[in-house]
Formats: structure tokens, sequence, C-alpha cells
């Protein structure tokens, strides 16, 4: 990452989330069970884990672990049909996984739930740290209270082009919004059936990495308090700019990311670009493979002149509440999220971008990739990897707060409102949720 002193920065608001949430936890009268460091004796006898996740390709990660490791097998399942729906009714079941994996953005917002276990006991997961990123790190340790769980990988976020349809209709790699904006109105006006992209009204988490390019902080913490602002000067740019999109008909609204329906938007050569992250990378090889060679990846447009890039999504595996084998949990993780073989099958099978420099310097990355032409497209990541404000953090009821977010940005598609609207919605909404958890927070910095 780009600078140490905005990892000191993320670390310093990483900790006080970890106070305010443990506030918030203990207002409750329930017992803070994860903030005690569980036992770390390695089992009697063979041992099977469970572990939950949403990457494709998974299956045959783990399947590599299970040859080599006879006496710790692991069992995976795929919820990501239903994410954290399915790690919440577990946990509130007291059936959870031994291990699952849970985005940065949702890690305080499961801390409150008292969902995780602390696997600092164990030496292996402490002396982890010094194989990911920093900024990585600081996000699942809660302060340095514990070792809740291991960075999986990061979003650096980038342009997806159809190079072929840009070539066809005249249109210039844009370097800034204005100029993708520009373009965009060009290729409508050439061919009303095709858009630039699309828009996807129930997807916060994407909106967030937008949000996170033009420094929109949406949390800080000092003075013993949250302080909220969602709803800012910046973060009603990016709002403005994609709503006057919308009106304009510039972009559609009625996609979903990653549907059947997107892809056969992108398959009919409907739509010409894609605003993603670098796990975005397979999901085009690997739906439409009749395109291969006619995209290309590019630097994400900026805001004027700054340089800055977002990140959208990156995940965890967390240690769950309730495992009877840390030991063999943090074994298996430490292997999945550091090891040169199983993170090159992850890049490859499911397109994960590693929060661990053993992993975003693998060989395989510095190739060509042949569905993108050839293109060294994780040169492009790299370079969006360096330019991410790694001071952004989240709020601890995130969650709450993007399902607000995105029933309003809905409405707002629908023409009942406008996104900016959606942005106080989210503001009122992140300020009431905290309050119901009697977590100490004020509108503004």
């Amino acid at each position: 990452m780009r600078n140490t002193a905005s990892r000191v920065r993320l670390a310093a608001v990483a900790a006080a989330a970890g106070i305010a949430v443990l506030a918030g936890c203990s207002s409750s009268d329930k017992p803070d069970s994860s903030s005690a460091a569980a036992s770390c004796e390695p089992a009697k006898g063979k041992v099977t884990l469970q572990y939950w996740n949403t990457v494709p390709g998974m299956d045959q990660v783990v399947a590599l672990w299970n040859k080599k490791n006879p006496d710790i097998q692991v069992q995976t399942k795929n919820i990501s049909n239903d994410q954290y729906g399915t790690i919440s009714n577990a946990l509130k079941a007291g059936k959870a996984p031994d291990l699952a994996q849970v985005g940065y953005d949702e890690l305080p917002n499961l801390r409150t739930q008292n969902a995780f276990v602390d696997a600092s006991a164990c030496k292996e997961a402490t002396a982890a740290k010094s194989k990911f990123v920093p900024w990585t790190w600081s996000q699942t340790s809660f302060a340095g209270t514990g070792v809740f769980a291991l960075p999986q990988d990061t979003g650096p976020m980038a342009l997806y082009v159809r190079s072929d349809l840009f070539k066809q209709h005249g249109l210039a790699i844009p370097k800034t919004w204005d100029e993708y904006a520009a373009e965009a109105k060009k290729l409508h006006a050439a061919d009303p059936k095709l858009t630039m992209t699309f828009f996807d009204p129930n997807n916060a988490e994407w909106f967030n990495g937008l949000l996170w390019q033009n420094s929109a902080e949406m949390y800080s913490y000092s003075g013993g308090k949250w302080h909220v602002t969602v709803d800012s000067a910046q973060s009603r740019q990016v709002a403005d700019y994609w709503q006057k999109m919308i009106d304009d008909k510039l972009v559609r609204t009625d996609l979903a990311n990653g549907s059947t329906q997107m892809y056969a938007a992108y398959q009919q050569n409907q739509i010409a670009s894609y605003v993603g992250a670098a796990w975005g990378y397979s999901m085009f090889r690997d739906n439409l493979p009749k395109q291969s060679g006619k995209w290309a990846i590019v630097p994400m447009p900026t805001w004027g002149t700054s340089a800055a890039s977002g990140d959208w999504g990156g995940s965890t595996v967390a240690f769950m509440k309730g495992s009877k084998h840390l030991y063999e949990s943090v074994k298996f993780n430490t292997w999945l999220n550091t090891d040169p073989e199983a993170l090159a099958l992850e890049n490859k099978l499911g397109g994960l971008y590693s929060a661990s420099p053993v992993g975003t310097g693998l060989p395989q990355l510095a190739q060509g990739v042949p569905y993108y032409a050839g293109q060294k497209i994780f040169d492009v990541f790299a370079e969006s990897s360096k330019n991410i404000d790694t001071s952004f953090t989240w709020g601890p009821t995130q969650k709450t707060v993007n399902l607000s977010l995105q029933d309003a940005m809905a409405k707002a598609a629908a023409g009942k409102g406008t996104l900016a609207d959606a942005l106080k919605t989210a503001q009122s909404t992140a300020l009431s949720s905290m309050k119901d958890l009697a977590i100490p927070a004020q509108a503004g910095k």
C-alpha cells in the first residue's frame, strides 16, 4: 500500500471501532464471549472442519489441502446465494461453521453479534500479521485486542472496456469521470440501444467503492464517539454524477451485478464497459467466453487530476464462535491465505486478488491474460491498489446502513427521489442504528 501514514490512521480508527462496538455489546447485558482468547490445544486424532465461502472453485483449493493433510480434513460449503443470512441463521441456531468468509465491511456488524472467537492464543495466528498488507490486518484485529479473522483478498477497482465497441464508435479511453460521461453521450447518440455501463441500485458495496475513491469518508472516530458523514459533499458529488447519468439515460438501472440478465446484456453487445474490481476479471472470462480478446482493463476514471482509486469488496476468513478446533482452523486458514500454491489456485479459479504480498507477487500475475488479449491486467490492479486511501473505514452497523442505502437507491432509480436523497436516508439510518445499540455517535466530524 501507498503510505505508512494512511495505515496508521486506519489502525487508529479500527481501534476506535473495536472500542465502540464493545461498548455497544456490553450495553445489552450479554457477555462478549468472543473477546476472550480461546484455547489453542491441538485435537487428539483426526478433525473435520467446516468452511463456508462464496468463492468459485474453492472446493478445488480445499481438495488440495485435504490431499496433503489427512488428519485435518475440511468440508466446504458455498453460501453465495445468501451469505450473511446463512451465517446469521447459523449463529442464532448455535451451528456456525469453524470458518467463514466475511467481508471487511461486515466484520464490525458481526462483531456486535459475538460471532467470532479470538485466535490469538495460537502463535501461528499472531505470527501471520507479517504476512499480510498492514491495512487489511488492522481491520481484522479490532484494535489489537485479538485475531478474529485472517485477510483473504482486496478489491482494487478499474474500468473494464469492450475494446472493439470503443473502436467501432470512435470512443477514447476516459481518464476522468467527466470524460467518461462525454463518451457515454457520444456512444448513446450513435446507437440508442447501446449504453456505456449500468448502475445497480441494489449494490451498496459497489457504490461505497465509488464513494471511497472520492475521499468520501463515511465515518471517523474521536472524542469517544463515532462521527457519521455518509451524506458529505464528496458523497453528494458522486451521487449527483450518477443521478445525471441515470436521468440522461446513459446507464441502465435494470441489471443486477453478476446476474444472468447482466451477462445477457453484455453478450448481446448492449453495454460497452464495466466499473469493477480485480476479482471480477474471472467473471467475464468464465461467463462470456465468446468475447475473449475483446476486453481490456484500464485505470478507473478519476475525479479531476486526483489519482485516487477505490476498493470494492475484499474479504477475510473469520474464526467463528463455537468452533471446537481452533488450532486446526488456524493451520488451515493460514495455509489458505498465504501458501503460494493455494493463492495461485484461488486467483485462477475464483479471481481473488490476495491480501498477502505472496499472492500479489505470484509469477502468474505478471503474465498476460489470454482472455484480455494478452494484456498484463494485474499491473493495472496493482497500480489501483497503490492509489487506494487506506484510511477509509466502516461503521459498526454497516450492514443496516447498506440495506437502507440500497432501498433508497432503488426508489431513486425508479424515479422516486434521487441518489442524493438516498445518502440522507443512509446517514439517518447510520445514526439511529448506532443509537439502538447504545454506540455513541453524532452527525458530522
